[in-house]
C-alpha cells in the first residue's frame, strides 16, 4: 500500500509584509512536500477583516513567487469560508460544548485578581470560568439584549468526551493537555470562528497532512487536538520549529521593517540569499 501523500501548507494572515520567519515557516513546509512529490497550498488568514489588507495579501503571493515557494491549487482565503466555521460551531454546540463568555478583559482581569492568580495559557492567563456559571436563562437574558460575546469550548467536558489525546511529532508521540489553555474562545458574536477553530477545519478540508509552524504555536497544538476529536477530523503530523531572532534575541515581527522581504529585495539580495538567511537563522 502507497503511504498517504504529503500535504503541507503555509498560511499567513495579511497584516503586514513577509519577514524571514514567515519564509522559514512557508520554506519548511514547501520543502517537505517537494521532497516527496507532495503539495504545498497557500491559504491567507484573513478573519480579522479590521487589520487585514488587500496590499499585504498581493504581496505575500508576489513575495512567495519572487523566493521560488510556488504553492498548488488555488488560495484558500478564510473570509470566503465563513459557512463551514459555523457548521463546525453547530456540532460542537448540538454536543453541549460551547457557552457564551460576556466578560471584557478588564472584567476577567479583576475575577483573576480576587482569586489571586491563575495558571498561565498560551495567550496570558488561563480564563477562570466565570460565564460558566450562568444560568440558560442569564444567558438567553444577555443575548436578548444585544450584549456582546464571545463563544468558548467547555474543556472539561469536551475531555470527557474525548478521553487522553496525543498527536506524531519528531518521531514521537505527544499528549495533549487542552486543560492547560482553558476554555479558549472558538467564535464571537459577529465573527463565526477563531483561530483554532478555522485551522483546524481548514487543515482537515484540505487534506493537511503535515503542519510545520513556528514553536511559538506549539500550546495552540493541544485545543487543535481535542478539536479535531471532537469533530472527527484527521490529525496531521506536526513540525514546529525554532522561531528566528534579530541581533538582540528579539523574535522577529512585522513591524521591524528592515527585516521584510520587500525590503531585501529593495536592498538587492537574491531569492537564494534570503532562503540561505532565513534557514541559517533558525539553527
Amino acid at each position: 500500500m502507497r503511504p498517504p501523500e504529503t500535504v503541507s501548507r503555509f498560511a499567513p494572515s495579511p497584516t503586514g509584509y513577509l519577514h524571514l520567519g514567515h519564509v522559514r515557516s512557508a520554506w519548511e513546509g514547501w520543502r517537505a512536500a517537494r521532497e516527496v512529490g507532495g503539495r504545498f497550498l497557500l491559504r491567507i488568514e484573513d478573519i480579522d477583516r479590521g487589520r487585514c489588507r488587500a496590499e499585504f495579501d498581493a504581496a505575500i503571493r508576489e513575495d512567495l513567487l519572487w523566493l521560488g515557494l510556488v504553492w498548488d491549487g488555488e488560495v484558500r482565503r478564510q473570509s470566503e469560508h465563513f459557512a463551514d466555521y459555523q457548521e463546525a460551531l453547530a456540532r460542537l454546540e448540538a454536543q453541549g460544548l460551547l457557552y457564551p463568555c460576556f466578560c471584557t478583559r478588564k472584567e476577567i482581569q479583576a475575577e483573576i485578581a480576587r482569586a489571586g492568580g491563575a495558571p498561565q495559557g498560551e495567550d496570558g492567563p488561563v480564563y477562570p470560568g466565570t460565564c460558566k456559571q450562568l444560568t440558560l436563562d442569564q444567558r438567553r437574558y444577555r443575548i436578548a439584549a444585544g450584549a456582546d460575546y464571545a463563544l468558548r469550548l467547555d474543556v472539561s467536558a469536551a475531555l470527557a468526551r474525548t478521553g487522553m489525546l496525543d498527536w506524531f511529532e519528531d518521531g514521537r508521540r505527544i499528549a495533549a493537555d487542552p486543560a492547560a489553555l482553558g476554555d479558549v474562545v472558538l467564535a464571537r458574536k459577529d465573527v463565526p470562528t477563531s483561530y483554532h477553530l478555522a485551522v483546524t477545519v481548514d487543515d482537515a478540508l484540505q487534506g493537511v497532512t503535515l503542519v510545520t509552524r513556528g514553536i511559538d504555536l506549539f500550546a495552540a497544538t493541544h485545543i487543535h487536538r481535542v478539536l479535531q476529536a471532537l469533530l472527527h477530523l484527521p490529525t496531521p503530523v506536526y513540525r514546529h520549529h525554532p522561531l528566528l531572532t534579530d541581533a538582540s534575541g528579539r523574535r522577529l515581527a512585522k513591524r521591524d521593517r528592515a527585516l521584510t522581504i520587500r525590503a531585501m529585495r529593495e536592498a538587492g539580495m537574491t531569492p537564494g540569499e534570503i532562503l540561505e538567511r532565513a534557514q541559517s537563522s533558525g539553527r
